[in-house]
């Protein structure tokens, strides 16, 4: 049994996720992790699909959109505060912020992040903006 924790959102990011948005870790349990994820004013992010990892965003601030292909299903959502939406496993996406402030997120990862390797760059609807990882590029 894990034992309790608590934290507060990091002030500055921790990391520059495979997408080239900013994640500020929170906890981990044996299940799933947890991070804030923030992408600036106007930018867009690399697309990407994971590998073994789904997770389960929900929208803090900002506006923007989020792309999400599986095989012929695809769809564009609109992303404001309150805005949850599912990544499941192998889904291909992209999201970008559409305002004057930054898009950000609280995303759940099952199981948690394995870390490097876990992301591939696909081919999304939109130029990314921000610099990525120097990922393999997947059709």
């Amino acid at each position: 049994m894990a034992g309790f924790e608590t934290t507060r959102l990091p002030a500055r990011p921790d990391v520059v996720a495979p997408d080239g948005s900013d994640v500020r870790v929170l906890l981990q349990l044996a299940g799933g992790s947890m991070a804030h994820f923030e992408l600036g004013p106007r930018q867009t992010s690399t697309a990407v699909t994971h590998r073994r990892a789904e997770e389960i965003w929900l929208v803090l601030s900002g506006r923007g959109e989020m792309w999400r292909r599986q095989g012929d299903r695809e769809e564009v959502v609109s992303l404001e505060p309150g805005v949850c939406l599912t990544i499941p496993q192998g889904t291909h996406f992209q999201f970008r912020s559409l305002g004057e402030t930054p898009l950000a997120a609280v995303g759940v990862t099952m199981p948690p992040w394995p870390g490097e390797g876990e992301a591939s760059i696909v081919h999304g609807p939109w130029s990314p903006s921000v610099p990525s990882d120097s990922l393999t590029i997947t059709p």
